[in-house]
């Protein structure tokens, strides 16, 4: 397969391909969308969010987020249209600064979907946890949390990972199939809990709506507000999933921007909702549990219905779980391609045409951060590096506008130095709301991806 001018890189010997099935359609896109997005920030992060800093104010922390993303969603959906390759940021940052950039970006996805995956996965374990005490099923403490959180290793977590990474190494087609059925299940299911809980909502609960902030930054308050957004971000990068599976659409520059903001305004809208309800329903510091809708439905007192959201939940942060293995596998696949990791990550099946090596060495990754590190940490390190990211894309635009001017763009981005500035200005907020210790995470992530590129890719970038 010819490479692209935007993203040459090693030539394929013969005999290999390297070539992904093209069998996305726009709903198959919008449902990529939203199993990536509608996971473990509305199931799990809500809780942790309202408890810690927003209060029933955590609303508006998804209105903030979800205006944020829909600047940089305007610039993914210019960038997929017009580079319709696999590899989203890492693809967009190759075509407009070069190779080391490249690689930097490429880097910091990992924490924006292998992490994330990683961060659903913990999330599932709360709640399979849960369904499972209700028949009275209990693991050992050992294996039910990760050291951090009382136990050896969240076996779990570690399981589900494994299990969708085998799924993904079958086909997308097949991935993509079974992700579009969990999906319609999940959204029916949070449709119903948002439609019973309003019914039994205490409007008392909202009362302070911002509380009072608690002495430091972050701790309630406005400050808490945009913390609170900071900190469940992450939840919205499903739309990046979206740009990742450009190269694998039919029409890719009518799919993809269709795909990229329907999934944005859907799961906005959800994400509100269910935020409004959830505080509604338990006071706001009771919701730093595991999983704080079950915590909300127990409250209204219909048992069985409780145990229809926590299967809910389930398989929501399974399609959570699974598109962001998904995306990351992509991007691997694309930085292999240039050089930039070793050429086995960009070898496909030559049956199901999926990249199993990628798709194998990530979900072997993933699993084991699932298995070894808390929830709380993980949240804030994909937040931090999802932010990194939108902010290189959203100045991706201005650049190509600028360097190539001329180029075909099937979407245009409207206002484009307003639309992209804004982007970069808004991401930028939320990441100086999150804690010091999540910048120093991130720093010495970025550290070593710098000591690899200067070992490897560094090297065979050259060769290629």
């Amino acid at each position: 397969m010819a490479e692209s001018a935007v993203t040459t890189g090693v030539r394929a010997e013969p005999g290999q391909s390297r070539a992904l099935a093209r069998s996305l359609t726009a709903p198959g896109l919008i449902a990529i969308g939203l199993g990536a997005t509608i996971g473990a920030g509305i199931f799990v992060l809500t809780g942790t969010a309202a408890a810690q800093y927003a209060g029933p104010a955590l609303s508006l922390s998804f209105v903030i987020g979800g205006i944020a993303c829909g600047f940089v969603g305007l610039c993914y959906a210019e960038l997929a249209a017009m580079i319709p390759e696999p590899g989203s940021t890492y693809t967009y940052t190759r075509a407009s600064l070069g190779r080391f950039p490249a690689w930097v970006v490429g880097w910091d996805l990992v924490l924006e979907f292998a992490v994330a995956a990683a961060t659903v996965a913990v999330g599932w374990s709360g709640y399979a946890q849960s369904l499972a005490a209700d028949f009275g099923l209990r693991l050992p403490t050992s294996l039910a949390a990760a050291p951090g959180d009382g136990g050896l290793i969240n076996l779990p977590a570690v399981g589900i990972v494994l299990l969708l990474t085998a799924l993904l190494m079958r086909a997308t087609r097949e991935a993509s199939l079974v992700n579009g059925l969990l999906v319609a299940c999940k959204v029916a299911i949070i449709l119903a809990f948002v439609c019973v809980g309003a019914a039994h909502l205490k409007p008392e609960l909202w009362q302070p709506f911002v509380p009072d902030n608690a002495g430091r930054f972050g701790a309630f308050g406005w400050s808490g507000v945009f913390r609170g957004a900071a900190v469940v971000f992450f939840a919205f990068v499903g739309f990046e999933t979206v740009a990742t599976a450009a190269g694998e659409c039919r029409t890719p520059q009518r799919d993809a921007p269709v795909g990229l903001i329907g999934s944005l305004l859907i799961t906005t809208v959800l994400y509100v909702a269910m935020a409004a309800v959830l505080t509604g329903l338990v006071p706001y510091r009771d919701l730093d549990v595991a999983d704080p809708v079950a915590k909300a439905v127990d409250t209204i007192g219909l048992s069985r219905f409780a145990t229809v959201i926590k299967a809910g939940a389930l398989i929501g942060l399974t399609t959570s779980a699974l598109t962001a293995l998904y995306g990351q596998g992509r991007i691997f696949f694309a930085m292999a391609r240039d050089g930039l990791l070793p050429e086995a990550f960009c070898r496909v099946h030559p049956v199901t045409r999926a990249p199993v090596a990628s798709q194998l060495v990530i979900g072997l990754f993933t699993a084991a951060v699932a298995g070894l590190v808390p929830i709380d940490i993980l949240g804030e390190i994909v937040s931090i590096g999802t932010l990194l990211a939108f902010c290189l894309v959203c100045a991706t635009v201005l650049i190509l506008r600028r360097t190539e001017p001329d180029r075909p763009r099937p979407f245009r981005v409207p206002a484009a130095t307003l639309t992209a500035g804004l982007g970069i200005l808004s991401c930028l907020t939320l990441m100086a709301s999150l804690p010091a210790e999540t910048w120093i995470r991130l720093a010495l992530w970025l550290v070593l991806g710098l000591a690899i590129y200067a070992g490897y890719g560094r090297r065979r970038a050259g060769l290629s």
